[in-house]
């Protein structure tokens, strides 16, 4: 299991409105700790205003770098965003979890392939780290990205992307999007079915892609997974991540358990059995326990929480990352899952 780690602040700049990136001091004892595959997030850790906040940040550079940076965009009643963007200063300590993710990219450099990145907002970070890494470690591999954005100015990343642009300008295309800006070579709007379509049918028809990685709100994400799927993309080529889900479902008063459960839960190598209320789920009853589970998001739309199912029945309001396979398989995303049975094992290290 992941244990946190005090890191210094090594730079922090400016990169859009209300957008900052933060670096990280990595000693040499943390190198092999903190290694990553492109697209992986790091779980950082504060306390602001008296309460201990969690928030997944991905990493933004490549992993041949020797960096490890992510950015944070402050967003409207963001507790950690707000902090990050008004109040951490360069040499201020926060405690950061290991890499961890399942929207990755692994480079394979014995052979060409393309690959085509759709972001909208912050969405851009574990994409820009994807994109650094093919085009660094693929050398003959090309890459497409699709960027929405409200405007330039609120474009996180805008100038480094315009230099890798410069840099690999025969294997890096750009088409901006933006939603607040009429600008030459960009399309006005968002990203929807007809700029999926002119991007992949139109203006880059000549390239066969090999693989699409998509990262935004879940909105943007389902427009171009079912565009794509439409014009016979199949879905195993298809990656996608979300950094903002739709509202969270509420279970219905009458489908929602209300018995009691048994859970044996496994975490860091140490088993617990404890009483729980089928209205809570997994992760709250662990938690309420003092037991040192997992957690980031609590929304669904992470996999900190991340654990396998050994034996019982749950229920999941809201599932945006397992496939059919994997919840077959038994895995769980605890903030989401609520127990059926009278009894549950449940084991956060075997997953």
């Amino acid at each position: 299991m992941s244990s946190f780690h005090k890191l210094s602040i090594r730079n922090i700049k400016k990169e859009a409105n209300k957008a900052i990136s933060i670096t990280f001091n990595l000693p040499e004892n943390l190198k092999d700790t903190f290694a990553f595959k492109a697209g992986q997030y790091i779980t950082l850790k504060a306390t602001v205003n008296g309460n201990e906040v969690r928030r997944d940040y991905s990493i933004c550079a490549s992993p041949k770098s020797g960096e490890l940076q992510v950015a944070v965009k402050e967003v409207k009643d963001g507790t950690f965003s707000a902090y990050a963007n008004n109040a951490l200063q360069t040499g201020d300590t926060i405690e950061v979890a290991p890499p961890k993710g399942r929207f990755i990219f692994e480079p394979n450099d014995s052979k060409t392939k393309n690959i085509a990145a759709f972001a909208a907002g912050s969405g851009i970070t574990p994409i820009l780290s994807i994109i650094k890494c093919a085009l660094e470690e693929e050398v003959y591999s090309k890459v497409i990205l699709v960027y929405g954005n409200k405007s330039t100015e609120d474009t996180m990343f805008l100038n480094e992307l315009l230099d890798l642009q410069h840099q690999y300008k025969d294997r890096f295309s750009i088409q901006f999007v933006f939603s607040q800006q009429d600008k030459e070579d960009s399309i006005f709007g968002r990203i929807e079915k007809s700029t999926v379509n002119y991007v992949m049918l139109n203006k880059h028809k000549h390239i066969e892609v090999d693989a699409f990685y998509l990262c935004g709100p879940e909105a943007m994400i389902h427009v171009v997974k079912d565009v794509l799927t439409d014009n016979g993309i199949d879905s195993d080529r298809i990656h996608f991540e979300l950094f903002k889900a739709a509202k969270p479902i509420e279970m219905e008063e009458a489908t929602t358990p209300s018995g009691k459960t048994m859970a044996t839960i496994t975490v860091d190598d140490e088993t617990s059995t404890i009483e729980m209320s089928q209205k809570q789920t997994i992760l709250e009853a662990a938690l309420d326990e003092d037991l040192d589970a997992p957690y980031s998001c609590q929304g669904g739309i992470c996999c900190s929480c991340l654990a396998r199912l050994k034996e019982g029945e749950v229920t999941m309001r809201q599932n945006n990352i397992l496939t059919e396979k994997e919840v077959a398989a038994g895995l769980i995303l605890t903030c989401q899952a609520h127990p059926t049975t009278a009894t549950i094992v449940v084991d956060y290290d075997d997953v």
